[in-house]
């Protein structure tokens, strides 16, 4: 018999329990011996909850048990699962985690730390909730040079633009209802500014590149300022917009990243992934293009995912995993240079359009790009950050906004 401890007992916490409360033949059978939870670590308690004896508001309790091997730990944040991952490395004992924040930052570390210390810090429900992506980029793609990864890794602005598409709707008022319906945190700025994704992009191109990818170094923007008009330009073009994590190397192996919206079009593989679902598409040098679907959040599919990890540490006792990337830095390219096509739309004024059509390269026009009293769109590009930039900036008056095109 296998004893855990689950460090958090919130939703994803609670979901570890569960899975194996309900599917404990299955783990069994695939672990090749039963798990049973010791220890929960949470400062509240938990009346009626099957497991409330097991309760511990003192991690000692936890981290000086000889009979704890393997930790789950679905806190979040840095402080303190930082610390207490630390320790319980250091003891020995084997780490699995969804905690992407720590993740992002601290992985190198940690990974090494359980090297020498014969134990394993997996964290495969870091990204993607259940889509085993981390599995797949350190283990089962270890032939290929990846090139390149572009996803929907987040589920509460995959649902609010889906909506927002299929009913016209406001950003605002989806908002809301994803708050209702328990899609969207009440404070929802980490998924809606676009720093979920982001931290998410840092460890999928720490992974592709195996170099350390600090998270505050890739371009990040979010949903806030797409609007009902801009669905209705995506609509005539035969596109949708999608919030879109995605990492490449240029001619010098340099590292570009983005976190922001996008208009891709019918033919993208991406472009019928909605609602809350998550899909990442991974194109390496040998394979070339595959793709990787699923409930990329919830406390279920990410706690299938710990568990999934759990199951890796008990089969390899004894056989530290090795570190997922090195410490050292990777090389991120300034957003200024990073190209791309732009949908524009600007003030519909006879002046304003030739004038455009002279300063943005690739400039594209169609009478019929016009929705808005007084406005109209067009395409450019492709074009640097920087190139689109000045451009809009010797516009008179500027635009009204801009959506890149993937």
């Amino acid at each position: 018999m296998i004893k855990i401890a689950i460090l958090g007992y919130g939703i994803v916490g609670s979901g570890v329990a569960e899975i194996i409360d309900r599917n404990k033949g299955e783990i069994s059978a695939r672990a090749g011996m039963e798990l049973f939870v010791k220890h929960i670590l949470d400062i509240r308690s938990f009346p009626g909850d099957p497991h409330e004896a097991k309760v511990t508001a003192d991690f000692e309790n936890i981290v000086n048990d000889p009979e704890i091997s393997i930790i789950t730990e679905t806190m979040g944040g840095i402080n303190p699962a930082y610390d207490y991952t630390k320790r319980a490395l250091l003891a020995g004992k084997s780490v699995c985690t969804s905690n992407k924040e720590l993740v992002a930052v601290h992985a190198p570390e940690l990974s090494r730390i359980a090297a020498e210390n014969g134990c394993h810090y997996l964290f495969e429900g870091s990204v993607g909730g259940g889509i085993p992506i981390i599995r797949t980029l350190s283990r089962s793609l270890t032939a290929e040079r990846i090139e390149s990864i572009t996803g929907i890794i987040n589920g509460t602005t995959n649902y609010i633009l889906t909506k927002m598409e299929d009913g016209r709707a406001d950003f605002t008022t989806v908002l809301k209802e994803a708050q209702e319906l328990g899609y969207a945190e009440k404070d929802p700025e980490a998924d809606i500014q676009g720093f979920d994704a982001c931290r998410k992009l840092a460890i999928l191109s720490s992974l592709m590149t195996r170099r350390h990818v600090h998270y505050e170094k890739i371009h990040t923007e979010g949903i806030t300022d797409i609007t009902a008009e801009d669905f209705r330009y995506a609509k005539v073009l035969d596109m949708t917009i999608k919030l879109l994590a995605m990492c490449s190397y240029d001619s010098e192996a340099r590292l570009h990243a983005i976190v922001a919206p996008f208009l891709i079009s019918d033919e993208h593989p991406l472009f019928h992934v909605d609602s809350v679902n998550n899909a990442i598409c991974v194109h390496g040098n040998m394979l070339g293009d595959s793709m990787y679907y699923g409930r990329g959040a919830g406390k279920l599919p990410t706690a299938s995912a710990i568990l999934a990890d759990v199951i890796e540490c008990i089969r390899h006792d004894g056989h530290a995993n090795d570190c997922f990337w090195l410490a050292e830095e990777m090389a991120v390219a300034p957003i200024a240079e990073r190209s791309s096509r732009f949908l524009v739309r600007i003030t519909k004024e006879e002046k304003k359009i030739q004038l455009a059509s002279q300063l943005f390269k690739g400039y594209e026009t169609d009478p019929n790009l016009s929705f808005a009293p007084g406005e109209c769109a067009f395409a450019c590009g492709p074009l640097t950050e920087k190139e689109f930039e000045t451009a809009c900036a010797a516009l008179p008056g500027g635009i009204i906004g801009r959506i890149r095109i993937a």
